[in-house]
């Protein structure tokens, strides 16, 4: 028996020696590590979904080997702010995203998410998913289950049992809170409340994102807002997708852009998201003035066969044409989605009115839009940005990448193009044909910077120790091709994208693979 001990010990000894040293390397790599320092050449170990080792490791063995030659490889990309939530049970691969080099996103954006979080992040991690998915919880949506769609003050108990519901969301797994202002109810929310509900998240070690009250002529206000609801709230702030809505404000970033860099100087932790395109895509009712949706649809409704009260809503509406998301022309407000009536994505104003068998002015327009809206209610996108303002925007140094995008159905409606091409087209047309900043900066706003800000510790960098998200890519040739007008096309020049060290899309493929999982919060308990 004695005889067998070192034959053991020697069998042992031989398989841990063949046992391979990595689960995955990359080799011949040009990597960008995200911290914005110059790409070094080296090749990357995981072992597991973590990075154990950089630097030369091509005599190394391991299960899997990926030639990275010709190619970069950078942190896998963070969206900060995504509408990914509503489709990630229908298509749980997110093969837009994937495409896009993107490994992270966070949902419940602009006031909206679901209340309580909990269930829906339970949810959410019995699906199997391509990529990682995180949540903040939406203000508007707190105050709707406490208040309601009414245009008034909370009580001292409603705004006990708001805080109340943020308090548990952060311990659910909320990265933060979000508010849409513009939004009803958000609306309707009194700044001060705001901060209050502001301070419990904060103390919680979360932070707050704005898709602000105005972004067209009242956006300073709205910015100073943001600021203020940081400062007082003791928490970070981030004004998101900033961009100027509206001809007559074009060229406001310049100052927009002072009071961010003002109140950073103060010591406000206040910073930018934005999306590289010169369109937005809301609510079709995103043209009717706030006051006319208090009490939800059916409430709206009743104003419009209101004689008196539907002249208002469309004198509201005018105004946002000429002034606002129309840019001064129906046409620039193009259908996204309409539940009733497929046949209407992709068409303009103009043109819809005209099947109305009147001229496409501002009066008839809005008056095509009410119709609309009595029908049922639709997405729209509206070419009411400019581009200087997006240049101006992108090249602040606390600005990050963020596509206001969502999972779509390939092949179904019109989404906006930056579902599907916002990452590539900073890396392709911004980075390399108009050298904005350094590829390495690009990086470094789609990936430590956003990791940062949501205090994701352990992602956003290359680094042993950190976890495996990883894309690579082709500087050369990373290009985004959805357009408005055929907006199903996936990017260009992403080939591999790792999340937590396993293939989610090889050689351009989804792979079947699901390795996505639920990221939690400061809080998380």
């Amino acid at each position: 028996m004695r005889a067998a001990f070192p034959a053991l010990i020697l069998a042992a000894a031989t398989a841990f020696a063949q046992a391979p040293q990595f689960d995955l390397v990359i080799t011949n790599a040009k990597v960008i590590d995200g911290t914005g320092a110059p790409w070094f050449l080296a090749d990357i170990g995981v072992k597991g979904d973590t990075i154990t080792a950089i630097g030369a490791l091509g005599n190394a063995t391991a299960a899997s080997k990926i030639d990275a030659r010709g190619l970069t490889v950078s942190p896998g990309f963070i969206d900060v702010h995504s509408h990914g939530d509503r489709g990630i049970f229908a298509t749980p691969t997110a093969e837009n995203y994937l495409h896009e080099g993107v490994t992270t996103f966070i949902g419940g954006p602009d006031g909206a998410s679901a209340v309580p979080l909990g269930p829906f992040l339970q949810r959410v991690a019995k699906t199997p998913i391509s990529i990682n998915f995180g949540s903040m919880v939406g203000q508007g949506s707190i105050r709707n289950e406490v208040v309601g769609l009414v245009n008034r003050k909370s009580t001292p108990e409603e705004l006990a049992k708001q805080k109340e519901i943020a308090a548990q969301a952060m311990r659910d797994g909320a990265f933060g809170m979000s508010t849409g202002l513009f939004y009803v109810p958000g609306n309707f929310t009194p700044t001060e409340e705001i901060v209050e509900l502001a301070k419990v998240v904060g103390a919680m070690g979360g932070y707050h994102t704005s898709h602000m009250r105005e972004e067209a002529s009242h956006s300073l206000d709205a910015v100073r807002e943001t600021i203020r609801i940081g400062e007082e709230g003791h928490l970070p702030t981030q004004i998101t997708h900033h961009k100027l809505i509206g001809k007559a404000n074009w060229g406001m970033s310049v100052e927009t852009l002072k009071l961010v860099e003002a109140a950073r100087a103060r010591g406000v932790d206040v910073t930018i998201d934005q999306y590289p395109y010169t369109a937005s895509s809301t609510g079709l009712n995103a043209m009717f003035p706030r006051w006319a949706l208090e009490g939800g649809r059916k409430a709206v409704l009743e104003r419009l066969a209101a004689p008196q009260q539907r002249a208002r809503i469309k004198a509201g509406i005018v105004d946002a044409l000429l002034n606002d998301r129309g840019a001064g022309d129906a046409k620039n407000v193009v259908i996204a989605v309409c539940p009733f009536d497929a046949s209407m994505a992709g068409k303009n104003l103009a043109d819809l009115t005209r099947t109305r068998g009147v001229e496409p002015t501002l009066e008839n327009a809005a008056d095509t839009a009410m119709e609309i809206e009595q029908k049922g209610s639709c997405g729209a996108i509206y070419h009411a940005i400019s581009e200087e303002d997006i240049l101006r925007i992108m090249r602040y140094p606390f600005t990050m990448i963020a596509s206001d995008g969502e999972i779509p159905v390939f092949g179904k409606e019109a989404p906006h193009a930056r579902s599907y091409g916002t990452f590539p087209r900073v890396l392709g047309p911004y980075v390399r044909d108009q050298h904005v900043f350094p590829l390495e900066e690009g990086v470094r706003r789609m990936t430590s910077l956003p990791a940062q800000r949501l205090k994701l510790w352990d992602r956003g960098i290359l680094r042993p120790g950190m976890r495996a998200d990883m894309v690579i890519f082709d500087p050369a040739t990373i290009a985004d091709k959805s357009t408005f007008t055929q907006p199903h096309q996936y990017a260009e020049g992403v080939r591999d994208v790792i999340v937590n060290g396993k293939l989610a899309l090889k050689d351009g493929k989804v792979t079947a693979d699901r390795p996505g999982r639920v990221l939690y919060g400061p809080a998380h308990r």
